[in-house]
């Protein structure tokens, strides 16, 4: 924060001990554009368009280049977003043959509304002519337009909670409802600077709460080749199949992946291909922020492959479900859906 006289003036914010941004006069401004990532995301792959021509899906995002932010004037909201996208899609025609394509949005902005929006569609290089596209071009248009408009609505009626702050001569506005969710954020973000005495206020937070932790190993055979093995898990498509349900995953080292409707998360550390994953990882049931590091080993015995797993830092009391999960939704579900 920039002190009184030092700095552009344009971000000189005069504060109360509490923090107040006074009579909400000063420019004030939330990056908002992790959040716009992922839920740009999780919208987009909710899009699938059925016809009897066959079916489509959005199936991962390959490109998502832009930024959003939420700024605050004497009382007043602005909303700032542009992005620049590219999903692809696969379409299952009624005959069974699968064909896959892109769709491209190049000016995702606050200056264009939602039916101003481009938006195309268009087969893979490699695919041959099918009326799938013209499916998409019909009714996936339409989807893909939904479920942008939707971004944008909730990036104006749920995320701007809180940047009209209170005024130093009007009542002050009653706080969000505490969610249980609100209260992990809080305490995550809390700092243990001390409160002036004529204001007092919440105690300092701690800096951290130790978690006691527990690991287990388990082993496993499929009966098919450590690349096929390798794709199965870090390959977007593949884990909505075993899953069933709509995942986020970004097969690279840093890549994110979300499954089984929120309930896991986590980040790939080290991918070597073909040989090995190491990823952090956690449930949401899990103390905020705490993850378990999982290395999964796979070994090629050529006509199958053996996967050694190392799971290390699961909250105590959790292993016998952290591991039922494992061989469930992972282990089994993958030999059942694929038949390796």
């Amino acid at each position: 924060m920039a002190k009184w006289g030092e700095g552009d003036p344009r971000w000189i914010v005069e504060e109360r001990a509490d923090a107040t941004n006074v009579n909400n006069w000063h420019w004030t401004e939330r990056d908002v554009s992790s959040w716009s990532s992922e839920h740009l995301r999780q919208l987009l792959l909710s899009v699938r368009v059925e016809g009897p021509e066959g079916v489509c899906q959005v199936t991962d995002i390959n490109k998502l280049d832009g930024e959003a932010s939420i700024n605050n004037r004497k009382g007043k909201l602005f909303f700032f977003y542009e992005w620049q996208l590219r999903a692809n899609w696969l379409g299952t025609a009624s005959s069974g043959v699968k064909y896959r394509g892109t769709v491209d949005v190049s000016n995702l902005s606050d200056e264009n509304d939602e039916d101003d929006l481009d938006i195309s569609v268009s087969l893979c290089k490699d695919q041959p002519s099918t009326p799938l596209l013209d499916l998409m071009k019909r009714a996936g248009i339409k989807e893909v337009r939904r479920a942008l408009g939707e971004y944008v609505r909730q990036l104006k009626s749920e995320f701007s909670q809180g940047m009209i702050l209170p005024t130093t001569d009007g009542p002050k506005q009653p706080p969000p409802e505490t969610t249980k969710k609100n209260q992990i954020s809080a305490t995550t973000k809390c700092t243990s600077s001390p409160s002036p005495k004529s204001s007092p206020g919440p105690a300092p937070c701690p800096t951290g709460v130790h978690i006691p932790t527990c690991s287990f190993n388990l082993r496993e055979t499929f009966q098919t080749s450590a690349d096929e093995l390798y794709r199965t898990f870090i390959n977007q498509e593949f884990v909505q199949v075993f899953t069933r349900s709509v995942a986020v995953v970004d097969g690279r080292r840093g890549g994110k992946f979300q499954l089984l409707d929120g309930s896991v998360s986590g980040e790939f550390t080290q991918l070597v291909p073909d040989q090995r994953i190491e990823m952090r990882w956690r449930f949401k049931t899990w103390p905020s922020e705490h993850y378990a590091t999982v290395s999964l080993e796979l070994q090629d015995r050529g006509d199958e492959t053996e996967l050694k797993m190392e799971c290390h830092g699961v909250p105590a009391g959790e292993e016998d479900s952290t591991r039922e999960g494992w061989t469930r939704f992972y282990f089994q579900a993958i030999k059942q859906t694929f038949g390796y």
